[in-house]
């Protein structure tokens, strides 16, 4: 039961936008947690600290990620067996209480033992806030509101950029700096906590338990009047619809619909990754010393990477509204690729230069630029669409699970690639994978701007019948 506000019925947009706002904290969480290690690994790898080798490193960074494959795994079913909001309410705990771990960690063994926790709740917020934003949001407005959750998740590394270069210019002689820039992720999980108590469960969920009057009354706090009516006739026929199958399971992977969405969304999934964006959000102080410049320097520097994310994501929400989805993403992905074949050519013809930290860092944020304003909003809101309502918690946690497992894997094996094949040869490797990822998304990805969910549903049943009966036929 969460806690309802009293006095007079709140405007149904504003509502949606406060929904929104509270819940995609969950986002600020997931980016100031993955971004933080970026600007904290220098300082923990000293002897006097965890004294780290580059494998170590790589351990530390990632093992986050590991734990963020199993949180989306199981945080989609938990969210579909516990609801939503209730779902993001234990995530805002285990947030809290793994940061303090991570902050206090006395050696190698417990950070990454901490940093793995904390990965469960970031892999269980980046399923649940956006499927939840998905179900809250009208159709119309469905795009912009479920990538705020992105732009919150680039504020968050942004926040955690800026807070490191602060703390490393100010405090860069204290050995456990790295302890304080971790600590602050504990006051977004407060909030979150708090904020969700005032916010309503998703009507979608709701109708799904039965609990028809509850999803109702919700739907009265975020549409118009005629409206709710209108939208709660849809998802109960879409539930109906759903009831007469079976619990979604592996076993429905011998559907062939079913199987085509989670064929779909495992690849965009993986497409989000296998550029290495999250290297550079990981590493970036790491990749910028190896161009030439110091740790504070470096600091400094990926403040500019943390700037651009914001605002090119700002823009990718304004876009998502009047452009496509595919041609949106395929455009994305032509300039990723693009910047990670310069930054290999150019690391190579100008190795030693005093030219080149500036070159990186120039290409860097090219590359940011069509990341989170293309290819980040465009994923994470396929991801939220495609699945229908009753296999949304297991084809979204499947999906996301093996988003992560591809980060955790670059993370990982990042920095031991950086220290022996360098820098060139490892970002023109992402460039070949950038090239296969543009050839997936031209072959495969639909259009789904300006369909409801329910419509969505209903043309990859359709694309399914199709499929088995040309099947049968031959």
């Amino acid at each position: 039961m969460y806690i309802e506000t009293k006095g007079k019925k709140q405007d149904p947009k504003r509502m949606v936008r406060k929904i929104a706002f509270i819940s995609t904290f969950g986002g600020l969480l997931f980016g100031y947690d993955t971004g933080v290690i970026n600007g904290a690994l220098p300082y923990m790898s000293g002897a006097n600290q965890l004294d780290l080798n580059p494998f170590t490193q790589g351990l530390v960074a990632s093992s986050l990620l590991l734990g963020a494959a199993f949180g989306a795994l199981f945080g989609g079913r938990l969210s579909d067996y516990n609801g939503r909001r209730k779902n993001i309410l234990y995530l805002a705990l285990l947030f809290f209480i793994a940061t303090l771990g991570c902050t206090f960690a006395p050696n190698t063994t417990l950070m990454v033992v901490c940093r793995f926790i904390l990965g469960i709740a970031v892999g269980g917020a980046s399923v649940t806030v956006p499927t939840f934003l998905a179900e809250m949001s009208p159709a119309e407005t469905r795009g912009q509101i479920v990538t705020q959750n992105e732009l919150m998740i680039v504020t968050g590394q942004f926040l955690a950029f800026t807070c490191n270069a602060i703390l490393g210019n100010v405090l860069g002689d204290v050995g456990h700096v790295w302890r304080f820039m971790l600590v602050i992720a504990s006051l977004p999980a407060v909030v979150l906590w708090f904020g969700m108590l005032i916010v309503p469960e998703s009507p979608r969920w709701l109708v799904s338990k039965g609990r028809i009057g509850d999803a109702l009354r919700v739907l009265k706090q975020i549409r118009e009047e005629n409206q709710a009516n209108i939208e709660l006739k849809e998802i109960k026929l879409s539930v109906d619809e759903e009831s007469k199958l079976d619990k979604s399971s592996f076993k429905d992977l011998s559907i062939p619909w079913v199987r085509r969405i989670l064929f779909l969304g495992i690849g965009i999934a993986i497409v989000n990754q296998i550029n290495g964006v999250n290297a550079i959000m990981y590493y970036g102080t790491e990749i910028l010393k190896n161009t030439g410049w110091g740790t504070k320097a470096a600091l400094i520097g990926n403040i500019a990477n943390g700037v651009i994310s914001v605002v090119a994501m700002l823009v990718g929400i304004w876009l998502l509204g009047r452009v496509r989805r595919r041609p949106m993403l395929i455009i994305g992905l032509c300039g990723t690729t693009t910047s990670l074949f310069l930054i290999g050519f150019f690391s190579f013809i100008l190795n030693g230069s005093a030219a080149l930290p500036y070159i990186v860092l120039s290409l860097t944020v090219v590359f940011l630029a069509f990341m989170q304003g293309a290819i980040g909003p465009v994923t994470w809101l396929t991801l939220a669409e495609i699945f229908p309502l009753r296999m949304r918690g297991l084809g979204m946690g499947f999906s996301v699970f093996w988003m992560w497992i591809v980060n955790f894997l670059i993370s990982l094996s990042f920095p031991v690639l950086l220290s022996t094949i360098g820098l060139s040869t490892t970002f023109l490797v992402f460039g070949v994978l950038g090239l296969i990822a543009i050839a997936f998304v031209n072959r495969y990805l639909p259009e789904t701007k300006g369909k409801s969910l329910e419509e969505l549903e209903y043309y990859f049943r359709s694309y399914g019948d199709e499929e088995l009966q040309s099947k049968q036929a031959r």
